[in-house]
């Protein structure tokens, strides 16, 4: 006879290792499905919020990043301190590894093979997977399912109405082996390059991992040769001879899905759910975030036999992130559609208000409201740019 797993967790990124964490410690019986050997293509960065709020060790942390330099199309940078802290790097090859071993420390069952598909009989939900040692289709019996396999989510795409229609950009980049210095690149900086000829749509980057980097783009349009893109990126930083570790890619979401769960047994998380942040493309604290309300709302559930408490994730979510998500895709969307509004808003950063209300907001995920002169001097002067009053290099 199977055993009954309270909750089998779909996927083993940030977002579902999360969750398989948080309700093992619980004491509730928790199934970790995982692919083996797939590592996302991500910068790594991860903000003090997420160290402290998810007890992330220093071992982790493969660099500290103290500035973020923005590039402009005509190559105009801004170099923006971050003031008072850091940013830390992950590289995701060993991070997303760390999480799920510390699942499975804290009581969650690890098993690797790929989800195929979910069967359904009373109460009892059956997720049935590929094993992947033995080729074999496996069945788990449980009462709840997590979806969290990443952005085009095969649980989302075959349980959840629209999951198909989500938007997507898709990223690619290099893990390379990096100097201490060379050219403009700094093992100290993140270099975000806004560039029609890099990326039309999106940004470059070019992230320090300690004694690596993350150098890529991203791109929602069709025809664009990735590649090409980023080995133009890697010449501009003077990178072209490092060596190169290994090339992924993957599409990132753009928007979070109107609904995350059935109503009845299942709820998604993480790229599964959508939430990537607009504008940055920032995932890995959003997805941890969206692991950690889907735990919320499984418990709840479990507790009480209330189905209808699978819709607290969503909820829990976007009454602390709604806000922040609204504005970075306006953001995105009245600057990222031309090279003209890149530089505008690259010319935007050298604002020192911009600058620490950004930050401050990155590094505590949360609207800053302390200073509301500040806000109207950047409304004022975001205004200003996108009607043309002052020129894209800052000048009335």
């Amino acid at each position: 006879m199977n055993q009954t797993f309270d909750v089998v967790v779909i996927g083993g990124g940030p977002s579902g290792a999360t969750s398989a964490m948080d309700l093992a410690r619980l004491g509730r019986s928790v199934a970790l499905i995982d692919r083996d050997g797939r590592i996302k293509p991500c910068g790594g960065a991860v903000p003090p919020r997420l160290i402290r709020d998810f007890e992330i060790p220093d071992d982790q942390l493969v660099a500290k990043i103290n500035t973020a330099r923005m590039i402009s199309p005509t190559g105009r940078r801004v170099d923006i301190p971050i003031e008072g802290g850091y940013v830390g790097m992950v590289d995701r090859e060993h991070f997303d590894e760390f999480l799920r071993r510390r699942a499975a420390e804290a009581g969650a069952t690890r098993l690797t093979g790929t989800f195929l598909r979910v069967e359904r009989a009373g109460n009892v939900a059956t997720v049935i997977y590929r094993d992947k040692a033995s080729g074999e289709e496996a069945h788990l019996d449980c009462r709840l399912v997590i979806g969290a396999d990443g952005a085009r989510s095969a649980v989302a795409r075959t349980e959840m109405p629209g999951a198909r229609e989500i938007p997507y950009v898709i990223a690619y980049h290099e893990i390379i082996e990096a100097p201490a210095a060379v050219g403009s690149y700094d093992p100290g900086r993140c270099d975000v390059v806004y560039d029609g000829a890099i990326s039309p749509d999106f940004y470059g980057w070019v992230f320090p991992h300690g004694k690596q980097a993350s150098v890529g783009m991203g791109t929602g349009r069709d025809g664009v040769d990735l590649k090409a893109a980023t080995k133009a990126l890697r010449a501009a930083s003077g990178l072209s001879d490092c060596v190169t570790i290994r090339r992924e890619g993957a599409p990132i979401p753009l928007r979070p899905l109107d609904r995350w769960d059935n109503g009845r047994d299942l709820v998604l998380a993480g790229d599964a759910a959508g939430v990537v942040a607009p504008s940055s493309g920032e995932g890995i604290f959003y997805a941890m975030v969206g692991g950690r309300v889907a735990a919320v709302a499984c418990e709840k559930v479990l507790a009480t036999g209330k189905a209808a408490h699978l819709a607290l994730a969503r909820k829990l979510f976007m009454k602390d992130h709604k806000a922040v998500f609204r504005i970075l895709g306006a953001m995105q969307d009245a600057y990222y559609r031309s090279d003209e509004r890149r530089e505008r808003f690259v010319t935007l950063c050298h604002d020192v208000d911009v600058q620490r209300l950004t930050f401050e907001a990155y590094m505590n995920k949360e609207l800053v409201k302390a200073r509301p002169m500040a806000h109207i001097k950047i409304g004022l002067k975001n205004l200003a740019h996108l009607a043309g009053i002052v020129s894209a290099t800052g000048r009335a």
